[in-house]
């Protein structure tokens, strides 16, 4: 294969972008009818905060950004979608450079499988991006779920998820979540990955709500601040119908069903939540996270499937 060719081959994986910058626009016009109660000000406060808590952008100016974050956990799902952009932009840069590079080195000398190539390498490396986007936050708390499974009493959870050690458990749990999202994403077609990928984001987003909806704390802390805002303020419902406004455009009638496995995870995870640590804490509202992207990747892998 020539350079020219090679090229050729990169151009059927570099998809455009067109869904993606449809629903930009739409959660762009969204966030601004939300916002109109708020002065200019206030508005771009919320959403630059929002995302330094959920990433690790450093938007926020003032130390108070985490209750920020947490009064205004309703629009978890917008912030989601923006990363899930991100993260879509950055599969569809990776999976066009891994088809130009290996068609380029096979039209040299052909010993690389480049199919099997060009759908593992950007799906691993954008589940790495979000990762490091995240700052490890949330893969943080799967570990520290993973140290609390099977220890005697609540006490002894707490402690050594505060704890800055790693257990094999605690590996084990947060490397095989990770992995199972990667064969999830590495099962879809790019175009519809480019999709899911943003979907998947939004459905954890809203699953973080969820959980501190229907969940009480399991202690003083971030998590609990959290919890108690969304039972405070009462927004959650908005969290929802926002989520469904994002996804329902991109995939159909199935991203109203990842709104519903959003809603089973979250119930999901506050019922392990209860039973390891007594509550909601911040390592469940970020294990979370991970826990339902993964869900969300496989699932629709699935659907693409069947």
């Amino acid at each position: 294969m020539k350079t020219d060719e090679a090229c050729s081959a990169g151009d059927q994986y570099f998809l455009s972008l067109k869904p993606i910058h449809e629903t930009h626009d739409k959660v762009i016009a969204m966030f601004g009818r939300l916002m109109v109660y708020m002065s200019k000000s206030d508005a771009i406060k919320t959403f630059r905060d929002l995302l330094s808590f959920l990433t690790i952008i450093p938007l926020a100016k003032t130390e108070d950004f985490l209750i920020t974050s947490a009064d205004h956990m309703y629009l978890f799902p917008v912030i989601g979608a923006l990363i899930g952009v991100f993260a879509a932009g950055y599969y569809e840069l990776s999976m066009f450079i891994a088809s130009y590079v290996f068609g380029f080195a096979n039209g040299i000398v052909a010993v690389f499988p480049q199919a099997l190539l060009v759908k593992v390498i950007p799906a691993a490396t954008t589940l790495a991006f979000l990762l490091v986007l995240t700052g490890l936050q949330h893969f943080d708390g799967l570990v520290d779920l993973g140290n609390a499974i099977g220890l005697k009493n609540v006490e002894e959870r707490r402690a050594i998820a505060h704890a800055w050690t790693v257990t094999h458990k605690g590996a084990f749990l947060a490397l095989a979540v990770e992995f199972a999202a990667f064969f999830g994403l590495f099962f879809l077609n790019a175009d519809f990955a480019i999709r899911a990928i943003i979907g998947a984001e939004v459905g954890a987003k809203l699953a973080m709500v969820t959980v501190t909806w229907i969940g009480k704390p399991a202690h003083t802390g971030l998590g609990a601040r959290f919890v108690s805002s969304v039972h405070l303020k009462k927004r959650h419902i908005v969290a929802f119908f926002l989520a469904g406004l994002i996804i329902y455009p991109l995939l159909g009638l199935i991203g109203l069903g990842i709104v519903l496995l959003s809603l089973i995870a979250g119930i999901v995870m506050e019922i392990i939540a209860d039973r390891v640590f007594g509550g909601v804490s911040g390592d469940i509202i970020g294990a979370t996270n991970e826990a339902t992207r993964m869900v969300v990747l496989l699932v629709l892998a699935s659907v693409v499937f069947l």
